[in-house]
């Protein structure tokens, strides 16, 4: 094989295996954040935070204080 084929096949395993890499790490912090329920502790108790604008609401609210939107639950 000439010199620059072996050069380019190298660059190009090195390419598939950075992508495999970066793949991996992603697939691993969607499940992390999937896992951790969210992204406000239990002590919002009496509130239903908007999950748009993150505004606190009493928990009998059915849209959003700030935004408008429609609440969960």
């Amino acid at each position: 094989m000439a010199y620059e084929t072996q050069i380019f096949l190298l660059f190009a395993a090195a390419t598939v295996g950075l992508l495999a890499a970066m793949a991996v790490i992603l697939r691993e912090r969607r499940e992390a954040a999937a896992a951790a329920g969210g992204t406000f502790a239990a002590s919002t108790e009496g509130e239903k935070r908007c999950p748009y604008c993150a505004m606190g609401n009493l928990w009998i609210d059915r849209n959003c204080i700030s935004c408008g939107r429609r609440l969960p639950g």
